[in-house]
């Protein structure tokens, strides 16, 4: 069994085992849990380990050591394909180093649970029955745990009182809740929240039509903005980015809302929230002309870039 193609058939073999969907009863996914395990030709099953591992390097460890040579344009369908449903079985661990990591990090890290990493190291021997038969019955039991402290990860953002949603983890969901519950009621008080997306799930929160009684039908190619919000007071629809990393609304983002929003019966205002000065120093050069920004740092406070209103939509050029 120590040969590849023998390693690469046994791997299939436990994904079948532990009940995963024939979707993920392929190569692919055998290889992705034989790097998991760190199990190289010439290893034995009882040899298992369980490293910290993101896709890419899970896909560098394949091509070194079994010969398969990915594309890198299939490290999505590693990460969805594969990762996704190893994680939903609680085979691996997701970020068990940093839990509140950003969905899209890229240090995002997988690793074989311990009870799967106990598990596969009986494989190939006389305990292997026995140990499925115990692991099998207790599997729920631990995936309902993992999915409660996922769960218990997701931050809680309160859109109207006493209605409350939750968001992946991470740095820019954070600067999303502050956008929710600190600059709409400082500077569009009583508005109504009508998107807001989610970087683990597009849409996190969506009222449709809501937004196609304002004469705007979006469907799920258009790139909305972070967050939108309907300042009802004065019938402006608010479109906010959220920037941690990149995204600010620059001029080809400023054209592609307008174009998103052209039907809109509400004026536009177009926002670029910062968690901090710093990060919006990166970007000032890059800043389109006639709109707000905000800065979570000093949430009291807008920088309105030119135009003759503090805050408020404009008229497009005739």
């Amino acid at each position: 069994m120590n040969d590849k193609n023998g390693f690469i058939g046994a791997a299939r073999q436990i994904i079948i085992a532990l009940g995963l969907p024939r979707a993920q009863q392929n190569e692919r996914s055998a290889l992705s849990l034989l790097a998991l395990l760190n199990l190289t030709p010439g290893k034995v099953w009882k040899d298992a380990e369980n490293p910290l591992l993101g896709i890419t390097p899970i896909m560098t460890w394949v091509r070194e050591h079994y010969g398969n040579d990915y594309a890198p344009n299939t490290r999505e369908t590693f990460r969805r394909q594969t990762m996704h449903q190893f994680c939903e079985a609680g085979i691996t661990l997701y970020n068990p180093d940093k839990p509140d990591r950003s969905v899209n990090s890229p240090k995002t890290v997988y690793q074989i649970e311990p009870a799967v990493l106990t598990l596969v190291r009986t494989f190939g021997t006389s305990a292997w029955h026995d140990s499925l038969t115990v692991y099998l019955a207790k599997r729920e039991t631990l995936v309902a745990r993992y999915a409660k402290e996922r769960k218990q990860s997701r931050i809680p953002v309160e859109i109207a009182p006493g209605k409350e949603i939750t968001l992946s983890p991470g740095e820019h969901n954070e600067l999303i809740r502050n956008i929710i519950e600190d600059f709409a009621p400082r500077f569009s008080p009583g508005s109504v929240l009508v998107y807001v997306g989610d970087t683990g799930e597009k849409w996190g929160y969506f009222d449709a039509p809501l937004l196609a009684g304002l004469g705007v039908d979006v469907d799920s190619h258009g790139k909305m903005p972070d967050v939108v919000l309907h300042y009802t007071a004065k019938n402006w629809l608010l479109l906010v980015e959220s920037v941690t990393s990149h995204g600010p609304v620059d001029g080809k983002r400023h054209a592609e809302l307008a174009r998103l929003f052209a039907g809109s019966t509400a004026g536009l205002v177009y926002v670029t929230a910062f968690p901090n000065r710093a990060t919006m120093g990166r970007y000032l050069g890059e800043l389109a002309w006639e709109t707000e920004v905000w800065v979570a740092d000093a949430p009291s406070h807008l920088i309105h870039f030119n135009g003759v209103r503090f805050l408020g939509p404009y008229e497009a050029e005739k």
